[in-house]
C-alpha cells in the first residue's frame, strides 16, 4: 500500500510538472457551485436562443486546458461557439473532501459523462436537457486537437442544425 501511494504521488508530481511546463491558463473556477453555473448558463441560453456546452474537467487535466486554449485561439471555432452556445468550463473534482456528494450529483445531472474521460463535452438545449455527450478522444490529434473534427462537432450541435 505504501509503495502504491508513493508511486501515485510521483505520478501526480510528473503530471503537475508537465502541466506547468505547458504554461496554459487555468480556466475552471473552483470556487463556484457547478450546478448553479449550469443553471445560469441554461437561463442565458434560453434568453439568447443558444445551447449550452459544458466542458467538464478541471485545472488538474492537461487535455482540458489544451482544449480551452485550442478553441480560444481558433477563430473559426470561436465564432461558431460564440454564435451558438453558452460555453462553460464545469469543474469536476471527485476527490474534493468537503462534498463528494456534489461531484456525484453533478455527474448525475450531466448523464454520467465521466465514463468517457476528460475533458468531456455535454451539450444541453435551452431547457437544460442533455442532447449529446462528446468523448474528446475523437477530437484529438497528436498532443492537441484536430481543427476539422472539433469544428464539425460544434456545427453538428448548433440550434439550427437541430432544427433541420
Amino acid at each position: 500500500m505504501k509503495k502504491t501511494m508513493i508511486a501515485a504521488g510521483l505520478l501526480l508530481m510528473v503530471c503537475m510538472a508537465a502541466w506547468a511546463q505547458e504554461g496554459l491558463p487555468r480556466v475552471y473556477d473552483e470556487t463556484i457551485d457547478p450546478m448553479v453555473q449550469i443553471e445560469q448558463a441554461v437561463g442565458e441560453a434560453a434568453k439568447t436562443n443558444r445551447f449550452v456546452v459544458c466542458q467538464v474537467g478541471g485545472n488538474w487535466c492537461p487535455w482540458c486546458l489544451r482544449f480551452a486554449d485550442f478553441v480560444r485561439n481558433d477563430a473559426a471555432i470561436s465564432k461558431v461557439i460564440d454564435e451558438n452556445f453558452v460555453y462553460i468550463h464545469v469543474n469536476y473534482n471527485p476527490r474534493k473532501k468537503d462534498n463528494p456528494e456534489r461531484a456525484q450529483a453533478l455527474m448525475h445531472r450531466l448523464g454520467n459523462p465521466a465514463r468517457f474521460g476528460f475533458p468531456v463535452f455535454v451539450v444541453l438545449d435551452e431547457q437544460g436537457r442533455i442532447l449529446h455527450t462528446q468523448d474528446s478522444s475523437f477530437l484529438e490529434e497528436g498532443k492537441g486537437y484536430n481543427h476539422d473534427r472539433v469544428l464539425r462537432f460544434f456545427r453538428c450541435w448548433t440550434p439550427k442544425a437541430m432544427e433541420d
